[in-house]
């Protein structure tokens, strides 16, 4: 389908999305379009209606995928359709008659602090250039709360030593300044005379041994490996350290609006979530303190 082509172009070049929101949008399209034309032998979207798109849907369901990802395919295709007939590539939206399936609320699983001061203040990390680096990794996403993609694109001149601070380019391209704790700065700068040491190293800031820039996959695994360490949840992933500063931080009495925009919201329902973790938090204080509880 040509449309979806302009589509992926004008996300991709115009609305400047990341790579990844491009990539899961145009993943969300192709199996759209490979649906309809192996059920309805179709091509144009006018030709598509909305008891169709319901038909996709219902399929994937059916096939047991979450109403959380059956909910962002309709982000996807509502996403598609407006720009279709914002270029009046279509004169109809068959969108408007199709609604997403409730999702369970969820609350972000988190490390508690104890574990992560425990993680952090442990021998596990070596001196070498791995165990520093490593060591590097879990520090700043823990505080920073800054997303895998964020880190793993990381400049040397990203990093401010002077003032205590990382910039961070965000979803859609958005910038932002995270301060950072003196000790981290510390971490940063033994990191670096160690990095210094390795030869062909370019501008990224985390390398491998070789000096070409660390991959996300890697970085994935690192996190998972030493989390593995305190914590027996399922979930040991770079955006679980993200969910336990914010929730570390609101527990210790940080303003909503600065965790909002520190982990880079667009809105304050999104860093609301937290919030959550935290009244959960008072009602187990409260039924171990109460005599009457």
């Amino acid at each position: 389908m040509k449309e979806i082509d302009k589509f992926i172009d004008f996300i991709s070049y115009e609305k400047r999305y990341s790579i990844n929101t491009v990539w899961a949008y145009q993943k969300d399209l192709e199996q759209f379009s490979v649906f309809l034309e192996s059920q309805f032998d179709i091509k144009n979207p006018d030709d598509i209606s909305s008891s169709m798109i319901r038909s996709w849907l219902m399929s994937m369901m059916e096939d047991e995928m979450s109403a959380r990802s059956v909910n962002r395919k309709i982000t996807t295709l509502k996403s598609f359709y407006k720009f279709l007939i914002k270029q009046d590539l279509t004169s109809k939206n068959p969108m408007l008659k199709v609604t997403s399936p409730k999702t369970p609320k969820r609350l972000p699983v988190f490390v508690e602090g104890e574990k992560m001061d425990f993680l952090l203040d442990s021998n596990i990390f070596d001196d070498s250039f791995i165990g520093q680096r490593d060591r590097l990794i879990i520090e700043l996403f823990y505080a920073t709360g800054m997303r895998l993609a964020e880190l793993h694109q990381l400049k040397i001149n990203d990093v401010n030593l002077h003032l205590c601070q990382v910039r961070v380019l965000g979803k859609r391209n958005k910038e932002r300044i995270i301060p950072v704790v003196q000790s981290v700065i510390d971490l940063i700068k033994n990191y670096l005379n160690l990095r210094s040491e390795i030869p062909n190293t370019g501008e990224h800031l985390f390398v491998l041994e070789n000096g070409e820039p660390i991959y996300r996959v890697l970085i994935y695994r690192i996190v998972r490996k030493y989390l593995t360490s305190v914590s027996s949840q399922d979930k040991k992933s770079p955006h679980v350290l993200r969910h336990s500063f914010a929730t570390e931080m609101l527990n210790r009495g940080a303003d909503l609006n600065a965790i909002k925009e520190i982990l880079g919201h667009a809105s304050l329902a999104a860093t609301q979530v937290y919030t959550h973790n935290t009244i959960e938090k008072l009602k187990e204080a409260y039924k171990q303190a109460h005599p009457r509880a």
